[in-house]
C-alpha cells in the first residue's frame, strides 16, 4: 500500500483524506440510521396505549425523548398537550410537524458531505491524472527522454484516476442508500405523527 501511495505521488493525499472522511461518515450513518434508533417497532402503539386516557408522566416523557427520533416527535405532541390541553387539532398538528422537520434534518445530517465526497473524488483523481500527464510531457526532452520520469508520470496518472473512482463509487452508492432510507423514515414519521394527532384529538373529544 505504501508503495502505491509513493507511486501515485503527492496528488494522492487529498484522495486519502477523502477516503478516511467517507468511511467515517458511512459508519456514523450506518449506526445512526438503524431502525431501532429512528422508529422502533411498536413504540407508537405502546405510547398511545399508555397515554390513554391520561398523559405519560414527566420522567417517562424525558426518557422517551432520548430514546429515538420518533420519540422526539411523540414528546413534542405530549408536551404541547400538557401545556395547552384545550388546543385545537390544527395547533397540535403544527407542533408535531415542526418537530418532524427537526428530526428529518437530523436524519439527513452528514449526507450532503458524503455526496460532496462522491462528486469531488473523481475530480481529484482527474487532477492527479493531469499532474501525471504534465510529468510525462516534461520527460519528453528534445533528443532524449527520461524513462524514470516517464514511468512516474504514468503511475501518478493511473493511480490517481483509479483511486478517485474507488472512493467515488462506494460513496455514491452509500449516499443513495442513506438518502432512500431517510426518505422511508420520513414517510413513516409522517404517518406516526398523523396517528398521534388523531389519537389525542379523538381522546380529547371523547372526554
Amino acid at each position: 500500500m505504501l508503495g502505491i501511495i509513493q507511486a501515485a505521488g503527492w496528488p494522492i493525499w487529498p484522495l486519502l483524506a477523502c477516503s478516511i472522511a467517507a468511511l467515517a461518515l458511512i459508519f456514523e450513518r450506518l449506526y445512526s440510521l438503524q431502525t431501532k434508533r429512528v422508529i422502533p417497532p411498536q413504540l407508537l402503539d405502546e405510547v398511545l396505549t399508555l397515554s390513554h386516557p391520561a398523559l405519560l408522566k414527566p420522567e417517562s416523557i424525558e426518557q422517551l425523548k432520548s430514546h429515538c427520533a420518533l420519540g422526539e416527535v411523540i414528546v413534542a405532541g405530549l408536551n404541547h398537550m400538557q401545556r395547552k390541553p384545550t388546543s385545537s387539532e390544527s395547533e397540535l398538528r403544527a407542533v408535531v410537524e415542526a418537530s418532524g422537520r427537526r428530526v428529518n434534518s437530523k436524519l439527513e445530517h452528514y449526507l450532503s458531505a458524503l455526496g460532496s465526497i462522491a462528486s469531488v473524488a473523481p475530480l481529484l483523481g482527474l487532477f492527479g491524472t493531469v499532474i501525471g500527464m504534465i510529468e510525462i510531457f516534461g520527460a519528453q526532452t528534445p533528443g532524449a527522454g527520461n524513462p524514470a520520469q516517464l514511468a512516474h508520470g504514468i503511475s501518478v496518472a493511473l493511480y490517481n484516476t483509479a483511486f478517485g473512482l474507488v472512493i467515488a463509487i462506494p460513496s455514491l452508492v452509500m449516499w443513495r442508500y442513506f438518502r432512500n432510507k431517510v426518505d422511508h423514515f420520513t414517510v413513516e414519521l409522517e404517518i406516526a405523527a398523523e396517528r398521534l394527532v388523531r389519537h389525542f384529538y379523538v381522546s380529547k373529544s371523547g372526554q
